[in-house]
């Protein structure tokens, strides 16, 4: 049976149809939350979540979200990246690298996160605002980003 869900999104109302997308009940979204979704992807959404102002959700394999998070403004969930090792070749044409997200339920997500592929957010965690999340973070705890910037080589693979 397909999953139908009607949100009124700035007095506009859209319907959603995919049975590989599943979303809880009273959801609440601010302004513009964007969701790209690859046929093959699952993207699930508990209960009780919140979107601030123009987040979105990228699935290309699967996106799971607990009940009753909150996500501040500007919020991005990217279960892929792309391949870049291929020094002769275009990174838009290399593919892309893909695992799963799961998020925990009851969490904060602040403004300007950005949710990586692999990641996997326990229950009852706050991500402070513009940090980059690209593993397993343990349930109870407060992630908060150091004022550090870090550089580094890209490792070019032998071309064949």
């Amino acid at each position: 049976m397909l999953n139908n869900i009607i949100f009124k999104l700035n007095k506009c109302i859209c319907l959603f149809s995919n049975p590989r997308t599943k979303f809880g009940k009273n959801i609440n979204i601010r302004k513009k939350l964007t969701i790209t979704q690859a046929k093959s992807a699952k993207i699930i959404i508990g209960d009780g979540c919140f979107f601030n102002n123009y987040c979105s959700i990228n699935a290309k394999k699967e996106i799971k979200i607990g009940n009753n998070c909150i996500f501040g403004e500007n919020v991005k969930i990217y279960d892929h990246n792309h391949i870049f090792d291929k020094k002769n070749e275009l990174i838009k044409n290399q593919g892309y690298s893909i695992a799963s997200i799961s998020i925990g339920n009851n969490c904060w997500i602040g403004s300007n996160v950005c949710i990586l592929k692999g990641a996997s957010i326990g229950d009852n965690v706050v991500i402070g605002a513009g940090c980059i999340i690209n593993e397993n973070i343990p349930s109870n705890v407060i992630v908060r980003q150091e004022k550090k910037v870090v550089y580094e080589n890209i490792i070019y693979k032998e071309q064949q």
